[in-house]
């Protein structure tokens, strides 16, 4: 159960967020996602992310998680367009800064971006692939309610294959999730 009150709000990514990106790039935060990005990708990756934000008519957007009342950067977190076994979907995932975490902060963006995704309205199901040996992420897929559908090959960042949990969310409510999943 969460036991965590955590308030936080999603403001669009823009192009002062480099600083916060570059945050999130440290060994610590990155180290299930193959490690931190070289400088040149960082900068690939701020503009997708502004492109992402900015683009009214492109399924998604890229968020930082200011924690209230304080009004403090606590991390990144965005849904996107991806196909999922033949099917177009949303994908997301986060990151929150170490200061932040066990805090419920990730469990509330997680559940703000569901929100927003729902109000989208263009994918039934919002997909996270957490890897399958952190823990703390695969806990915030439980606890925002989504479904686990079992392990899953990945290969990322591209030439890094990883093993990941697939879970999804219908953002529909039509599905019942079951009673249990990892780590529940």
């Amino acid at each position: 159960m969460d036991t965590h009150n955590t308030t936080v709000r999603l403001e669009a990514w823009s192009e002062g967020d480099f600083d916060l990106l570059r945050a999130v790039n440290s060994p610590e935060l990155t180290a299930h996602l193959g490690g931190p990005e070289t400088e040149e990708q960082l900068a690939a990756r701020q503009r997708r992310y502004e492109a992402l934000s900015a683009d009214a008519e492109r399924p998604g957007s890229m968020f930082r998680i200011v924690l209230l009342p304080e009004g403090t950067a606590a991390g990144s977190i965005g849904f996107w367009e991806t196909s999922w076994e033949g099917e177009p979907v949303y994908e997301t995932g986060w990151t929150v800064l170490p200061g932040f975490q066990g805090r419920g902060v990730a469990t509330a963006a997680t559940r703000a971006v569901v929100e927003r995704a729902r109000a989208e309205g263009r994918f039934r199901h919002l997909h996270a692939f957490p890897s399958t040996d952190n823990g703390p992420s695969n806990a915030v897929c439980r606890k925002a309610g989504f479904t686990f559908l079992g392990e899953r090959d990945f290969e990322y960042p591209p030439g890094r294959p990883m093993r990941c949990n697939d879970w999804r969310l219908d953002l529909t409510g039509e599905e019942t999730p079951p009673a249990t999943a990892p780590g529940a």
